[in-house]
């Protein structure tokens, strides 16, 4: 049983039968009053977004996610259609549960997939991700009285701010948790 301080970000808890993430949590005491967590919660397999005060006397179960190694085919519309590495049966995902997480995956690449009550409900993405550059501007020298930084585009489509000496056909590092420049690989 989990309590209102184990409640962090991150955190996945079970209140009346649905899974919830907490995104945000803040603690708070007033005065003779017992402590109170106000929250911002997403529900895993709606995608539902609330914010939820709770008391401190409140108990919640907590929620065992599986995780399943599959392998990432194709997009088709909006539609994203996977593979199950052991038994190599084919599954699709919808828009709603891959979001803006497509933009960090290769077609082909191999990916941790979470489970809830035998149903896929999320990606479980490494920190870093390695994806080559297909388009970077060319720069100006002396361009540099600041950090100077370009945009340039991935193979994924996704969109970065990336130093200024990064050129098509580089390998860069990227973390997707924000989407931003790290190292070139």
């Amino acid at each position: 049983m989990l309590t209102i301080n184990d409640l962090k970000n991150g955190v996945i808890f079970e209140e009346s039968t649905q899974p919830w993430l907490v995104l945000e949590y803040q603690h708070s005491k007033m005065g003779r009053g017992g402590a109170v967590l106000k929250t911002k919660l997403k529900n895993i397999v709606t995608g539902a977004t609330i914010s939820k005060t709770f008391q401190g006397s409140e108990k919640f179960n907590e929620v065992n996610l599986e995780r399943k190694k599959a392998q990432y085919l194709y997009q088709d519309e909006n539609l994203y259609l996977f593979m199950d590495t052991t038994s190599y049966e084919q599954f699709s995902l919808g828009a709603e549960v891959v979001g803006d997480m497509v933009k960090y995956i290769k077609e082909g690449e191999e990916i941790q997939l979470q489970y809830y009550k035998d149903k896929p409900i999320n990606i479980d993405l490494p920190i870093k991700v390695k994806l080559a550059v297909t388009d970077a501007p060319q720069t100006d020298k002396g361009n540099t009285a600041t950090a100077a930084t370009k945009t340039i585009i991935l193979e994924t489509g996704l969109k970065i701010q990336a130093p200024m000496f990064i050129k098509s056909g580089d390998i860069v590092v990227v973390d997707s948790r924000n989407g931003s420049y790290v190292e070139r690989a």
